[in-house]
């Protein structure tokens, strides 16, 4: 079943023996909504949702209505969030989705009853509302898992668990949280291994893709940052997961302001769209208000030094970190060492190598027609 393998995803690939797992998206088979308890490596069902009862399409219909794709460009809605009045539109986008257990309208049909023209500014109102609303729906929701089981280590899992401006709001429920770096349908193929499977997997790190090989090329890195502050990398394997996480990257200098039109142009994005910050674990929260480690990107807090490295900060005042450590990424690790002796700022803007559209760079195939397309070189594997 599709809550069942996103469940074994999350939970047997996290360092819990005890924990509740939430899995939460647009619809599996029948279920929209689900909470499990894990306990060893038995997993069993405490609560399910059905539909058309959905925090997935919820998001998806207004991802629809301010003419973006829904199922696919949710996250550009999260981002136009930042730009907009949530009070403008918060009553009327309540009244969809007035708790999450008394949603009435079938969001499957789209939002078909708005009556109202839609503007630019509109779109940005909309979406400011939209994100509200989902995240007091989401605070009610993990509230009640964990009244219902009273773990406080908390699995999140399903297409929901991708959105980084409410996933901090987890951390005022429970003590931990583990989020697989591919909670989407993306990571299923995992799930349904794990769930045959039936224990925990020895989860070491996110690169699981196709292997390049090699060493990172930390030395062409920082050359290719000091001379054109900006940076494409691809080295060793693929990041398992929609975020790049430094190994098909673009990375740039987040002291620039210019940078971020500079990155937005190259992968064709509008440019209201935010990037994020990778940073020394151990100066994470000098930077950033974070005290818990997030090395998938799966948070967005405040950034407690935006004048500094203001290429990395969104609109809100946020970043939506990535954490890193000697032993998760060595070569990002050391990159960032050397980058933060020379700069004294222990921080880069990472964004996927990709345009906009389209997956992140995998093979020497995409890397060469990458080279020849735009002309530029990429800081490849030794």
């Amino acid at each position: 079943n599709h809550h069942y393998s996103h469940a074994c995803a999350g939970y047997y690939t996290s360092p819990f023996d005890n924990a509740v797992i939430v899995v939460l998206d647009a619809i599996g088979e029948f279920n929209t909504s689900t909470i499990w308890v894990g306990k060893g490596d038995k997993i069993k069902l405490k609560y399910k949702k059905n539909y058309p009862v959905s925090f997935g399409l919820f998001y998806s219909a207004f991802t629809q209505l301010i003419g973006l794709m829904p199922n696919q460009e949710e996250y550009i809605m999260m981002g136009m969030a930042a730009h907009g009045d949530w009070e403008r539109y918060y009553k009327k986008v309540e009244k969809y989705f007035p708790r999450h257990d008394k949603q009435k309208y079938n969001f499957h049909k789209g939002i078909y009853d708005w009556g109202i023209a839609i503007t630019q500014q509109d779109r940005f109102d909309i979406a400011a509302s939209v994100q509200i609303v989902y995240e007091q729906r989401l605070n009610d929701f993990m509230h009640m898992a964990y009244a219902m089981t009273g773990e406080t280590n908390l699995v999140f899992m399903g297409g929901c668990a991708l959105n980084c401006s409410a996933n901090t709001l987890l951390w005022n429920i429970f003590k931990s949280v583990w989020i697989m770096p591919n909670p989407g349908d993306a990571g299923s193929s995992l799930g349904a291994a794990a769930a045959l499977y039936g224990k925990h997997i020895e989860w070491k790190n996110p690169y699981l893709g196709y292997d390049l090989g090699g060493e990172y090329p930390v030395t062409e890195i920082i050359t290719g940052l000091i001379r054109d502050k900006i940076v494409a990398v691809a080295s060793g394997k693929a990041e398992y997961g929609p975020r790049a996480l430094g190994n098909r990257s673009i990375l740039a200098d987040p002291r620039n302001p210019n940078i971020k039109e500079k990155v937005n142009l190259i992968k064709k994005r509008e440019l209201f769209r935010p990037f994020a910050p990778v940073v020394m674990e151990e100066h994470a929260s000098k930077w950033f208000n974070i005290d818990f480690p997030s090395p998938y990107m799966q948070y967005a807090v405040e950034c407690l030094q935006p004048d500094k490295i203001p290429a990395v900060v969104h609109k809100d005042g946020t970043s939506r970190v990535q954490t890193v450590n000697k032993e998760q990424h060595p070569g990002l690790y050391e990159v960032l060492y050397n980058w933060y002796s020379i700069t004294g700022v222990p921080v880069l803007l990472n964004t996927s190598l990709n345009i906009k559209g389209q997956p992140l760079l995998n093979d020497e195939t995409d890397i060469l027609e990458w080279e020849q397309t735009y002309s530029t070189k990429i800081a490849r594997s030794k």
